[in-house]
């Protein structure tokens, strides 16, 4: 009696493309290309970022300041939510909530704006990208000149923001501001954001 080979073949689950990056790293444009990529993906450094689900704090404060931003942006300004930002060709962002230029917006499916573009970028910290909102962001966002920043915080479960001007001289954020209470501002535009409306929300 002779004993037979038994070939199993082993099956794996396919995995999407993106799981394997090229050699120089993905670039700025792939994100537009790259097939089940999921939502809200980041491009830092030349590598994919993939966001967490947020927490009801993190959404509340994205929708009060897209809400007054919208209200008091004035003519020739737009205010976008989520929508990725192009700094340079390893670098596409994705901030909470920005301002940006009108004549910058061009359309229904529009996937994202460029670096210069941008007036303000704000960004909402979550548990997961607390050192990229707080280290490497505003580094990108001020190297890209974008003139206005502001970190949002959650203390004592209570919204604080900090603002963040560029220094022309040095090319770096300086803290002009930090609000526990009332987000007031005369710049990029006057606004007046009662922080304390997260809890009605």
């Amino acid at each position: 009696m002779t004993a037979e080979a038994v070939t199993v073949e082993m099956t794996s689950p396919s995995l999407p493309d993106w799981v394997f990056p090229p050699a120089r790293g993905f670039a700025a444009e792939d994100l537009d290309h790259i097939a089940d990529l999921p939502a809200h993906t980041e491009l830092i450094d030349g590598s994919l970022v993939f966001v967490s689900p947020q927490a009801s704090f993190h959404m509340c404060v994205v929708s009060l300041l897209e809400g007054e931003l919208r209200r008091a942006a004035p003519e020739g300004q737009r205010v976008r939510r989520e929508m990725s930002v192009i700094l340079d060709p390893a670098q596409r962002p994705e901030p909470d909530v920005c301002v940006v230029r009108a004549d910058a917006v061009t359309g229904g499916r529009q996937t994202f704006f460029r670096g210069q573009d941008v007036i303000l970028a704000v960004e909402v910290v979550s548990p997961e990208s607390r050192v990229r909102d707080r280290k490497r962001k505003p580094v990108l966002y001020a190297e890209a000149g974008i003139p206005h920043f502001w970190r949002i915080e959650e203390q004592a479960g209570k919204p604080v923001a900090y603002v963040y001007e560029l220094d022309p001289a040095t090319g770096l954020y300086a803290l002009t501001g930090l609000h526990h209470d009332r987000l007031k501002l005369t710049v990029p535009f006057d606004l007046d954001v009662d922080l304390g409306e997260v809890d009605r929300m």
